[in-house]
């Protein structure tokens, strides 16, 4: 198994023992994104749809890192603070996804890291 790890200043410096990102054959694994500005090192300002906004760059940044984009992405996992705030973080999303949208998971969680209103998933097939 050829692994290899992917890694960004375009993206938030993981903030535990974690890689940002994980290439395995024509895999790309992307580790859960809260929405940390990379060039501040603090969560984004205003609400669910500008930390949605925020986790999806720092997923794009990550994806170009590996020679991918945002049309590479096959499946997100989406972690939600509050459930009630899924339209918005629907309509946000789909801003970035409008065509041949990847498979997808939305869970409200108790709590992330960095009191994260929500975090973001993804896997990627890089040609």
């Amino acid at each position: 198994m050829n692994k290899v790890i992917i890694s960004t200043d375009k993206a938030p410096a993981a903030v535990g023992p974690y890689s940002q990102a994980v290439k395995v054959g024509n895999l790309l694994f992307i580790s859960g994104q809260i929405p940390i500005d990379p060039a501040t090192g603090n969560i984004v300002e205003g609400g669910v749809q500008d930390q949605t906004k925020q986790s999806i760059k720092n997923i794009q940044a990550i994806c170009e890192a590996a020679g991918a984009s945002l049309k590479d992405v096959v499946k997100t996992s989406v972690f939600v603070k509050d459930m009630n705030q899924f339209a918005k973080v629907n309509e946000t999303y789909g801003e970035f996804f409008k065509e041949d949208a990847p498979a997808r998971a939305c869970v409200e969680v108790v709590r992330l890291p960095k009191d994260a209103l929500v975090e973001i998933e993804a896997i990627v097939v890089v040609e």
